[in-house]
Parts: C-alpha cells; structure tokens; sequence
C-alpha cells in the first residue's frame, strides 16, 4: 500500500521561554535561558532549586474558576497549546468529519503536581479541603481527553507514555494512522508538567546540573528539568492543499527501536541510537547526504551526549562532522513526556526559517563529543531535511525525520 504524504498545518507550545510560537521562536533564536528558581514547589529540600517552569501562562485568562478545579497544570499547557494549534491550522471543524480526526498525545509525569497538591493539603490539614477533582489527573490520559473533548474529536484517541520520547513516539504513531489512510487528521504531540515527585527522583540521581543544563560542554553534570507542551496539527498533504492551508513541513517518516539494555542507562556504544536513525531514513526514503540538520536529544548529562554523539557518528560516519546539531533543552530544560512536542516544533521553525537555534551554556569543548553543536549562537543555513532525536530511559529511542514543502 503506498503511504499518503503527511503535513503539518498547526503548531501550538507552551513552555520556559515562550507560551505561543512567536514568543519561543524569538527566545530560541536569541538564545533565551529559561532556566530560573522553582516556585510552584518548595526546593530548599534538594541539592537543585532551578528548572524551567512555565511563567506568564496566566491560566484564568483561559479558564472558568468551575474549569480550572479540574484541570491539572499538565492539562492546561496541552489545552492552550491545542487551542493554538487549531488556530493556526485554520481547520473549520464544522466542516470536519470527526470520526475521521483522531489525536495521539505523549505524557509522562501528566498530572501528579495536581495529585501531590491533593495528599499535601490532606496530610498537613490544610484549613480548606481540597477538591477531589485534582485526583482525576493522576490518569495520563487525562489532557488527551480533555483536549479531545474541547474539540468533539471522535476518531482514534491514545496516550503514550515512553517517558523521553512520549510525544515524538505520539508523532510518529499519528503520522502512520494519516499515512495509511486511517484519518484525515490528528492531533499530536505531548503536555507534562513539573511536579516534585519527579523532582526529586532526578535529584537523587544525582542527573541534574546544578548550574543548569551545558549539553554537549565537557564540565556537564547532568540536565535542568521543564515543563510544557507541544502540540501540532497533522493532516494529508493533499487534504491540506485543496483548503489552501499553511504547511509547516512534512513528516516523512520515523524510526523507533528498543535497546533492550538497562532501566536508565543508555546502550554505551550508541548502536541503538544509530539503528533508529537509519531506521528513520530508510522509512523516509533519505539518504543521510541529505540531512541538513539535527535537533539532538542533548540533555546535558555526561553519559546520554556522549552515546547520542557515538550513535551519529555510527549512522552517518565522516558525514555526522559535516551536520550541525544543536540542543534546545539547554535553554527550556528537559520537559520529559511533552520534549518531543516542543522539539519537532522547532525542528518545523527551523525548516521553515532556515535558522539552527544554538545550544546555548556551552563553553569548553569535549575531547569526545566533537560534532558540530551550533554553540551559543544562532545560525542562517538552507535546510531542506531535518531530524528530531528522542531517547528515553529503557532505550525507547524515536528519530523523527522532516522535510520542507
């Protein structure tokens, strides 16, 4: 069966550096830290205090008081993402047929914050009882819900949950269900809110810097935690066209593998990371001389940038020092379930401008990781075909491939 060509026609983000595409678009460009003290939880118990946490969002400018008793923090940023989405999709849905528009989202942490704030007012008796709704977000389905019921969508509904590369997996698995002839559209991508169950869990790994994330810089210590969303808008290209829609670029094909290694380490030769990007390529019809740019994993901790650095080298061989990279999780921090979101949108950005977003905190180069890492600065380049790198605890490892229209 010959695969339908696939497009992206909305985008909408919320995160550290920018809660619409405009405003993190600009940040990523000049190279914005959005790194800074937590606040919706106290730190003082942690070696860490900083992450990057969503500021600005302003949730009652979005919400009933009735609507924000049950939505989670996660739910909001997938909501308000979503809405954008759609906006800037300009998709009439009366004149949609809703079972054929189905949406996939990836989660991880989803909404424990909410879940946390519950038991907390529990056990230190808080004066005021708090509302029983905040229980309902401890389900990871919850934002694919709420987003699929603010829309009517009645086609295939899922949730993820491959911790890292969740929403690249979400992606990925939306982009078959359009290819194949299952849908028309979806929604995608991811939502995940900080909360301090996960951080502390990170904290006792000692897998944060303390400095904020360095990707990729020899003197790093491990990655800044965040929190967002990223949710894009996929359709047939065909359908696209005839409504005159903006196209943001193409999926043209992913590749997932497991390593099958260890619960939290990666697979140290950076077999399995290759593996899915030739997969990646092979399933897009690419050849890798045709790679203009990667949109690295890049966390920051010593281990997981040294074997992405190894995996690319292995898929693309003397090539790999000829493609710039760069990590965006040094200015917005790692956002777990909703990274893959949030980086395929800049990856699209990227294409659609021509610009590489820097990996910024980037001071002293590693002996070992010595690829191009796009430091500090942006970048003007032609980009015509680019890669958006996902990796998870477990060896749940995406690489999305993208290509310009």
């Amino acid at each position: 069966m010959q695969k339908r060509r696939v497009a992206v026609t909305g985008m909408g983000v919320v995160n550290a550096v920018g809660n619409d595409l405009t405003t993190f678009w600009q940040s990523l460009k000049e190279g914005r830290n959005g790194i800074k003290p937590i606040t919706i939880f106290d730190t003082s118990g942690y070696r860490i205090h900083n992450g990057g946490e969503v500021d600005g969002l302003f949730p009652e400018r979005h919400f009933t008081p009735k609507e924000l008793r049950r939505l989670s923090r996660c739910d909001q940023f997938g909501i308000v993402a979503a809405q954008e989405a759609m906006s800037s999709s300009g998709i009439e849905l009366d004149k949609v047929d809703r079972e054929r528009f189905g949406i996939i989202l990836g989660a991880d942490s989803g909404g424990i914050f909410s879940v946390e704030k519950y038991f907390r007012a529990i056990y230190t008796h808080a004066p005021k009882r708090p509302f029983p709704n905040l229980l309902v977000s401890f389900a990871l389905a919850t934002t694919t819900d709420h987003i699929a019921q603010e829309f009517d969508l009645r086609g295939p509904r899922t949730t993820t949950a491959t911790v890292c590369s969740s929403s690249s997996a979400a992606i990925a698995f939306a982009y078959d269900a359009i290819a194949y002839g299952k849908v028309e559209l979806m929604i995608t991508g991811g939502s995940d809110s900080l909360c301090e169950v996960t951080y502390a869990g990170f904290n006792s790994l000692r897998a944060v810097d303390p400095e904020g994330g360095r990707p990729f810089d020899k003197n790093r210590q491990g990655l800044s935690l965040g929190e967002g969303a990223g949710i894009l808008i996929l359709e047939e290209l065909e359908y696209a066209r005839e409504r005159g829609a903006r196209i943001w670029g193409e999926v043209l094909g992913y590749g997932i593998c497991a390593e099958a290694h260890h619960l939290t380490a990666p697979e140290p030769s950076g077999e399995g990371i290759a593996r899915a990007i030739r997969l990646a390529l092979e399933d897009a019809g690419i050849s890798p001389e045709k790679v203009d740019y990667i949109n690295a994993h890049g966390t920051g901790t010593p281990l997981n940038d040294l074997v992405e650095t190894r995996g690319i080298k292995m898929a693309f061989g003397k090539r790999a020092y000829e493609i710039p990279l760069s990590s965006i999780k040094s200015m917005i921090g790692h956002c777990l379930g909703s990274a893959g979101g949030i980086e395929a949108i800049a990856t699209l950005l990227s294409l659609q401008e021509g610009i590489i977003p820097p990996t910024i905190n980037y001071s002293t180069p590693d002996p070992e990781c010595d690829l191009d890492y796009t430091p500090n600065e942006a970048r003007k380049r032609d980009i015509n075909i680019a890669l958006s790198n996902s990796f998870a605890f477990g060896g749940n490892n995406v690489c999305l491939v993208f290509g310009s229209v």
